[in-house]
């Protein structure tokens, strides 16, 4: 039940005095409004049955304290009962009684439901517009790497422990193991193939579930079922599918060419100026850079942000991406990505009025057709020029352009957003470009942050959902740092520490009292 319980201050609110008027958490509370928190969750809660709830302001508001100081559970709770400012930020009177460590964890689950942590980010955000703390409209989006907080195991492992998961639970169901059940590992420890014994070790856990299916039990069938959980995983075999028992969400990604990791991706926008995160996304390692680019930008856009210039690394180099920027009336900002635009300029240009290519020497292509190129199951719709032939064959670099070709004339194949990326690819040789382009580094101060001062560089849980909320958490945190600041070089008023006191002055007046009141 959620009960709209009026404060009162007590006479130790005094003690509140002692708190800087500078002080981070004055200067969030004097920027951000939280009361818009305890309007949202109303659906998970009941107004007339049970026990009544914490505040859900006061909630969020621990958790952000969690996030802020990189506490854990147990112990911001512990820091908020010796720690008047955590407590005047709690909005609590310093004799009051903190929840226990274990409601946030049923906080975080099953409240923050009707009232997501986007919607949250996105209502501090608009705030931030409002109050004029957001006035550029220069826009970035990045990614960084989350590491999983068990280590990577290799498939032959993991198909053991499945075996022993399986046999455990057939031995708490029927008391003992039945005798269909081969108990017994395969020595695979003079094979040197890791494929083989892969292979043995999947017929072996195969074989046993096929012995027991029939007459499992309920924790047999569970462990069955988890044992065909990872089978089914298609990459399980090759190593870039599920590789813990315990976090079945993390995946292998690269970080480089040359280096991997294993766990989860960040990905976000901010604004380039103010260096405050307007959207944020979590998958899985393997996620491919700006995937869900569409709904970072929509996230944006409902906090009221203004857009005009985007900026980005090489991996958002896409047609998609940029069309979508184009589309609302943005300019993007990214350099050229060789994997997909591989057109050789110093050969190649393009004339976007007639629609044809020139090579070095002056020649210009006469036609253009559509062709479908087949890749595995996938098809790609390619544009083929072709050169005019009469001065291809007089041409001086005849032999070096075409080679050994029989045909007349030089063709060339281009992707059908070829023509679209060219221009793109011109703009950022100019030196408006390269200038502007120095914003993007605010990212990656932005990375570092996150990681160093509040817990990003492991996961603080298993699953994509726990890591999401962090993430998410992780960057309201640092906004709200961001945020504070801005808001105080502004000329933001954190308002007088003796608030409580004024208020316990008027109260305690002697209109009121027949004592007077000292000091």
């Amino acid at each position: 039940m959620l009960w709209n319980e009026t404060k009162q201050l007590s006479l130790c609110s005094v003690l509140y005095d002692r708190i800087p008027e500078d002080h981070l958490l004055k200067r969030i509370s004097a920027a951000v409004d939280f009361s818009f928190v305890n309007e949202k969750p109303s659906k998970s809660y009941c107004k007339d049955n049970g026990r009544p709830a914490k505040e859900p302001e006061m909630m969020l508001k621990l958790l952000l304290l969690e996030y802020l100081y990189n506490l854990s559970d147990v112990k911001v709770i512990e820091e908020a009962n010796c720690n008047l400012a955590y407590l005047w930020f709690l909005g609590l009177n310093p004799e009051d009684s903190l929840p226990d460590a274990s409601l946030l964890a049923k906080f975080r689950r099953y409240r923050l439901v009707d009232m997501t942590l986007d919607d949250i980010l996105t209502e501090i955000v608009r705030q931030c517009v409002d109050k004029g703390i957001i006035k550029g409209n220069a826009l970035t989006v990045d990614s960084t790497h989350i590491e999983a907080a068990v280590i990577r195991k290799t498939p032959e492992r993991i198909l053991r422990h499945l075996a022993k998961r399986l046999f455990k639970a057939v031995k708490l169901d029927k008391g003992s193991l039945t005798n269909s059940l081969d108990t017994t590992l395969p020595d695979c420890s003079k094979i040197e193939d890791p494929n083989e014994v892969r292979r043995i070790l999947k017929e072996y856990l195969g074989k046993n579930i096929a012995a027991c299916e029939a007459t499992a039990g309920k924790n047999a069938k569970r462990a069955i079922s988890e044992a065909r959980e990872v089978l089914a995983d298609e990459k399980f075999m090759i190593q870039k599918g599920i590789r813990s028992l315990a976090d079945k969400d993390a995946r292998v990604g690269r970080k480089s060419r040359d280096s991997s990791f294993y766990g989860y991706k960040m990905e976000y926008t901010m604004t380039a100026d103010e260096r405050i995160i307007t959207a944020v996304g979590a998958e899985s390692g393997e996620y491919v850079d700006g995937t869900n680019f569409d709904a970072l930008m929509n996230a944006t856009k409902a906090a009221n942000v203004p857009v005009k210039e985007v900026y980005g690394d090489k991996a958002y180099f896409r047609a998609p991406i940029l069309q979508r920027i184009e589309q609302d009336g943005a300019e993007p900002y990214i350099p050229v990505s060789q994997s997909a635009y591989r057109i050789d300029e110093e050969s190649f240009s393009y004339n976007k009025d007639s629609d044809q290519w020139i090579c070095r020497l002056g020649n210009e292509t006469v036609a253009c057709k559509k062709k479908t190129r087949k890749n595995g199951d996938k098809e790609y719709s390619m544009l083929e020029y072709t050169f005019d032939a009469k001065q291809c064959a007089t041409c001086q670099n005849r032999e070096s352009c075409m080679g050994k070709q029989s045909s007349k004339a030089r063709k060339l194949q281009v992707s059908v957003n070829t023509s679209q990326m060219y221009e793109w690819s011109q703009r950022q040789k100019s030196p408006e470009f390269l200038t502007k382009y120095k914003k993007r580094a605010a990212e990656e101060w932005k990375n570092g942050e996150m990681k160093r001062f509040h817990g990003l560089k492991q996961a603080r849980g298993f699953g994509l959902v726990g890591v999401a909320m962090q993430a998410k958490l992780t960057a309201l945190a640092v906004n709200l740092k961001r945020i504070a600041a801005i808001f105080q070089q502004i000329g933001g008023n954190c308002g007088k520490n003796s608030l409580p006191t004024a208020l316990l002055e008027a109260f305690f007046s002697p209109s009121h009292l027949s004592l007077p009141l000292y000091h």
